[in-house]
């Protein structure tokens, strides 16, 4: 099943709202990755330029996006960035085909 890091960083009006009534951020995020049918791997908060990193697996990644599109229409984070990750067994099949295409590449010049 396809992976995907998604990392965030939540707006001043949401850090307002978890310190006047603190919640599990981990649970709201499980629940829009569950809506949207995937299963959300880990959860992590961050420092440097996102808050929080989750990884998620799902069969769509058009309903992953859909389910972010929700989140950030919430207004509570920003900045979302989804990229899909490869284990290494699937980048080593990568290698393999990528040198059973090779001679199929004509380089510019040549």
């Amino acid at each position: 099943m396809p992976r995907f890091i998604v990392t965030g960083s939540y707006t001043s009006a949401a850090m307002k709202a978890m310190v006047e009534s603190p919640s599990d951020r981990e649970a709201a995020a499980r629940a829009i990755v569950e809506a949207a049918g995937g299963k959300l791997e880990s959860f992590y908060l961050t420092t440097g330029d996102s808050d929080f990193a989750i990884k998620v697996t799902i069969d769509d990644a058009a309903d992953l996006l859909a389910g972010l599109i929700a989140v950030g229409a919430g207004g509570a984070v920003t900045n979302l960035k989804t990229i899909r990750a490869f284990t290494s067994a699937e980048f080593e099949a990568m290698q393999k085909k990528a040198g059973q295409l090779a001679g199929a590449y004509k380089a510019p010049g040549s």
